[in-house]
């Protein structure tokens, strides 16, 4: 099993991060990466065990589970049902948690799957790097112009 963690300071208050980042299907307004989204069967997008269906920029299709979410700990935990990338039993967990020095938020971000030996490495470096930490680069731009 690979796991990936990635972490990064946000310059804002955990609260405004967590309602940027909060809505399950609201990954196009904060990830650069996602072209559209949509929750499966008409669920609300905070209902655990709602699926978002969704496509990357480079016409991916990813359908998620949301498997826990929390208000109270700013945290959600979710599962691939489908995606082009080649992973099993992918488990990811984004995190928020109030640095109160400055009003500003740690982050933190990650996932543990199963995949081919020969692809960890790819698929390490582009989950890692360009999802997590895409998203991430995207809400330090985001609030760096906001304040």
């Amino acid at each position: 099993m690979l796991r990936i963690y990635v972490s990064s300071v946000i310059e804002a208050g955990a609260d405004a991060v967590w309602q940027r980042v909060r809505d399950f299907n609201g990954l196009p307004q904060w990830h650069p990466g996602i072209a559209d989204s949509r929750i499966e069967n008409g669920e609300p997008p905070d209902k655990v065990g709602c699926v978002r269906n969704f496509h990357t920029r480079d016409g991916g299709r990813i359908r998620e589970r949301l498997l826990a979410l929390s208000d109270f700990d700013y945290s959600c935990t979710y599962a691939i049902l489908e995606s082009p990338m080649g992973v099993e039993n992918y488990t990811a967990t984004l995190k928020l948690t109030p640095v109160t020095d400055g009003g500003r938020t740690f982050a933190e971000w990650s996932a543990e799957f199963d995949c081919e030996p020969r692809r960890e490495q790819e698929l390490s470096d582009l989950i890692g790097g360009q999802v997590f930490q895409g998203g991430f680069d995207a809400l330090k731009k985001h609030f760096r112009g906001a304040r």
